[in-house]
């Protein structure tokens, strides 16, 4: 079982092109053209704590992009899974669908997990935000999911 070790800021973050919900390939590089991207990694679509964290960023879209910013979400699950959690919650932004979970790796952000008795390795619930330099400005990994949103705010605000 790995332990993580994420990025941190002043990291460059790794070049990614995934598949979106939509199954249209989304590159960092092509994101960062336009605005700095707020890359945050979830375990699983659908569930109880996902949900929280992603109805409320769908709900700031319009603060966020007062900032320049850009929301992805990430997470391993297949894309026919994505498009029914944007569908089901109407959101408003990518969710990138990483089956092998290398970008999570490459992030720093797949290893070791317990939960309800049960280890596994899985996705760490991390934010990172990455600046159109593509380096990364500051990780989020002090939240609890329904206050997120507002943990990137006041950062991006106080910037």
């Amino acid at each position: 079982m790995n332990t993580i070790s994420p990025l941190q800021a002043g990291d460059t973050a790794p070049a990614f092109s995934l598949q979106n919900q939509n199954d249209e390939t989304i590159t960092l590089s092509e994101l960062l053209k336009e605005q700095q991207v707020l890359v945050y990694f979830y375990p699983k679509a659908s569930t109880p704590g996902c949900t929280v964290q992603a109805e409320n960023l769908r709900d700031q879209q319009a603060e966020l992009a007062k900032f320049n910013t850009r929301v992805v979400g990430i997470s391993p699950d297949p894309i026919k899974r994505l498009k029914n959690f944007e569908t089901k919650k109407e959101l408003n932004f990518d969710l990138l669908a990483d089956e092998d979970h290398a970008i999570a790796e490459a992030f720093g952000v797949w290893g070791y997990k317990k939960f309800m008795g049960k280890e596994y390795d899985g996705i760490h619930r991390l934010t990172f935000l990455v600046g159109q330099d593509g380096k990364i400005k500051h990780l989020f990994d002090k939240f609890k999911t329904k206050d997120h949103h507002q943990v990137v705010l006041d950062y991006l605000a106080a910037e």
